[in-house]
């Protein structure tokens, strides 16, 4: 089959040729957008998922419907140890300017310029020498007395009530989409949910679309317990059999091939319906398959190829960055979740420290610094899982 024809996009963050399973997502942001336009209360949403499973992707596909409403729209990843003060500056100026150019009074928009600018300053303290003080490119003088406190919790509710306002004088709305809330500090996470929580009440054209994982409710409830009634969590997941199904043979359809049914039986068995894996397997295939349709032969003889790929890049890369005490530590988890019935999933963190013969508390350094990179998540006390599926198995067959 000619390389150059391979529909299949494995990437971060890269839109696969054919989003399948993902309407009910598109459909529940679609709704919030149109009765936030109309001043109705309506939860912002948040999706939910391991790695892999495609949140950054649905998260800009929901961004383009949004702008396909002619909402401003902002977007951002929260990093850890960093505060989204500067993120949210840049992303609002971004989506006011979309704004503006259907604003009738260039003074409104340049009011709001001035408070946006003067939220923006406050990312550097007021002891930074003026050189050394970041500036957003706002032209016009920053306001006084407006979203410059330094409280985020205010400053960040007073910003985002001025672009609404500015939104709803053209008809249209904000939509602010945050990837990696996980990342989020306790004052960043805080803020966020007293903001919305105002906005909500206020019935403001502003909407937050939030991408995280599986913890992010815990993380987001622990800043402020009215979370888990402020956000709608959506649970994506791994596509089932006739979704993945669709992203196989959907693209191979627009190039004129076709699978048979012995290659999508091999190929739902070898990605378990992941769609990162979904598309490293089908770009494989692709290339090794001589001829349309392809068949469990060509996954067969693929399968290593797709191994090898996702060994370096989605699940060595991630394991590289473990120091030597900490891969210890995941060695464990992927010897525990053998004995679970998908050999993966959560573990217990006092029989990970019994398999090591080790206390839990002098555990503690190496799981925190694992959460902290991601590599594992906690959604209850005294559990630890994988961020990555079939990152246990991938230990267990190359042996850490």
């Amino acid at each position: 089959m000619d390389p150059l024809r391979n529909p299949y996009a494995p990437g971060a963050g890269q839109r696969p040729p054919e989003l399948a399973g993902r309407d009910t997502e598109l459909a529940s942001v679609d709704v919030a957008l149109e009765r936030a336009s109309r001043g109705r209360p309506e939860r912002s949403v948040v999706l939910v998922g391991l790695r892999g499973v495609g949140k950054t992707v649905l998260l800009n596909a929901l961004r383009s419907r949004a702008i396909d409403r002619l909402w401003g729209t902002a977007k951002l990843e929260a990093r850890p140890g960093h505060s989204i003060r500067r993120p949210v500056s840049s992303a609002l100026h971004l989506a006011v300017r979309d704004i503006a150019v259907r604003h009738r009074d260039p003074e409104r928009v340049r009011e709001f310029l001035a408070v946006l600018k003067a939220f923006a300053l406050r990312s550097a303290p007021e002891s930074a020498k003026l050189r050394d003080r970041w500036q957003p490119g706002i032209d016009v003088p920053a306001a006084t007395g407006r979203a410059d406190t330094g409280d985020m919790e205010i400053d960040l509710l007073e910003v985002l009530v001025d672009a609404a306002e500015l939104a709803r004088d053209v008809g249209t709305g904000v939509g602010l989409f945050v990837d990696e809330m996980q990342d989020l500090s306790a004052d960043d996470a805080s803020a966020l949910c007293a903001a919305f929580h105002e906005i909500s009440q206020q019935g403001l054209p502003v909407v937050l679309v939030g991408a995280g994982l599986p913890h992010v409710p815990a993380t987001l409830s622990a800043s402020k317990s009215y979370s888990e009634r402020l956000f709608r969590y959506v649970s994506v997941d791994r596509l089932d059999r006739p979704e993945a199904d669709r992203a196989f043979v959907a693209p191979a359809r627009e190039e004129g091939a076709d699978f048979t049914t012995g290659a999508l039986d091999a190929l739902y068995a070898a990605t378990d319906g992941y769609p990162y894996f979904v598309q490293a397997y089908g770009k494989a295939v692709w290339d090794v398959a001589p001829r349309s349709p392809i068949s469990a032969d060509d996954v067969a003889v693929a399968e290593p190829l797709a191994r090898t790929d996702l060994g370096v890049g989605f699940f060595g890369s991630r394991y590289e960055r473990a120091t030597p005490a900490e891969r210890e530590y995941l060695r464990a988890m992927a010897t525990l979740a053998s004995d679970l019935p998908a050999g993966d999933g959560a573990v217990s963190t006092a029989d990970v420290a019994a398999l090591l013969g080790r206390k839990p508390a002098s555990l503690s350094p190496a799981r925190d610094a694992l959460l902290k990179k991601g590599l594992v998540y906690s959604s209850e006390r005294g559990s630890i899982a994988f961020t990555v599926p079939h990152f246990a198995a991938y230990l267990r067959h190359t042996g850490g």
